[in-house]
């Protein structure tokens, strides 16, 4: 274990930790390209050290929204199986057709997110989330789930922020809500991954493995409980902000 391995992991999994707490963002859209660019990890690798850091930040993100009434586990379950079942086909879809690069997506996504974040924050309430019904909700679900999914799928891009898209515009979640029934859906999405990454391509470095589980879930763990007890008007700020920073970040480590 060096000194540079610890920095790099330290600085991912901040960034990465406070991109779950807050947003519900994938480890993957900052650890992957940090790993890569500072400390030659293959790419492969990369993303399954990653959705393994994924997996506990989501979980105890998710525990700390649920305990706070923050997330909907019902609809929750129905994207993430929806989700799951669509991204096989995106991925499926894709390899039938020509090669794209499409590497820079999620980055600008991210960018997009968070000045949408900034200068049109998400104020809807959870009694306006109460007047859409069991059926619509449900049926919402599956759709959206279905087409971030397949655009995941697809295009090899982490889903984090397409579903805190999908949440807040087109279900009308408040927005602490949307991050909490996020970060529940990426747990399962992110421990599917991890599995068949480890199972195709074997276990990674041990150690960066383990530095970047814990620095992401300790940052989580903080981002998620100050989220819960922000106000909206402050979440939304920080969110935005923090998403931001990020897509910057990832634009300038993906292009060293």
């Amino acid at each position: 274990m060096t000194f540079t391995e610890i920095l790099v992991c330290l600085i991912a999994g901040l960034d990465a930790g406070l991109g779950t707490g807050f947003a519900g963002m994938s480890a993957a859209a900052v650890i992957s390209p940090m790993l890569i660019t500072f400390l030659d990890v293959p790419a492969y690798q990369a993303v399954g050290i990653a959705l393994a850091s994924d997996i506990l930040a989501s979980a105890v993100s998710a525990y700390t929204y649920k305990k706070n009434r923050n997330l909907d586990i019902k609809n929750g379950l129905i994207m993430m199986v929806s989700v799951l079942s669509f991204t096989l086909v995106g991925s499926w879809v894709s390899s039938l057709v020509p090669n794209q690069t499409m590497g820079g997506f999620s980055t600008v996504m991210t960018l997009i997110m968070g000045i949408k974040f900034l200068v049109k924050p998400v104020m809807t309430t959870r009694e306006a989330m109460g007047d859409v019904s069991p059926r619509k909700r449900a049926t919402q679900s599956v759709i959206c789930g279905a087409g971030v999914g397949f655009i995941c799928g697809f295009i090899g891009a982490g889903g984090g922020i397409m579903m805190l898209l999908v949440l807040t515009s087109v279900l009308g979640y408040e927005l602490k809500t949307a991050v909490g029934t996020s970060v529940f859906i990426m747990t399962f999405t992110a421990l599917t991954g991890a599995v068949s990454h480890f199972a195709i391509g074997g276990l990674p470095n041990i150690t960066l493995l383990v530095l970047c589980v814990v620095f992401t879930l300790l940052w989580a763990r903080v981002a998620a409980r100050f989220a819960n007890k922000a106000s909206p008007v402050v979440l939304n700020r920080a969110t935005g902000a923090v998403l931001t920073v990020l897509g910057i970040v990832i634009l300038v480590v993906s292009y060293l």
